[in-house]
């Protein structure tokens, strides 16, 4: 089983929990891509940033 499709599973069996009962596996895996691309997207930032702060001004 792939990370995603784990991901996948735990985000239906949480949200199950909560009552929501309405969403399809389609959904689930459609959000588990999402919330992976912001966390890219998050994780391209903060390494620029990091390399902005070790950079001495000229």
């Amino acid at each position: 089983m792939s990370v995603k499709a784990m991901m996948a599973t735990i985000l239906h069996n949480q949200l199950t929990l909560r009552g929501v009962h309405s969403l399809t596996p389609s959904d689930y895996e459609e959000i588990v891509e999402h919330l992976l691309e912001q966390l890219r997207e998050l994780e391209l930032s903060l390494a620029a940033r990091e390399l902005d702060g070790r950079q001495e001004p000229k």
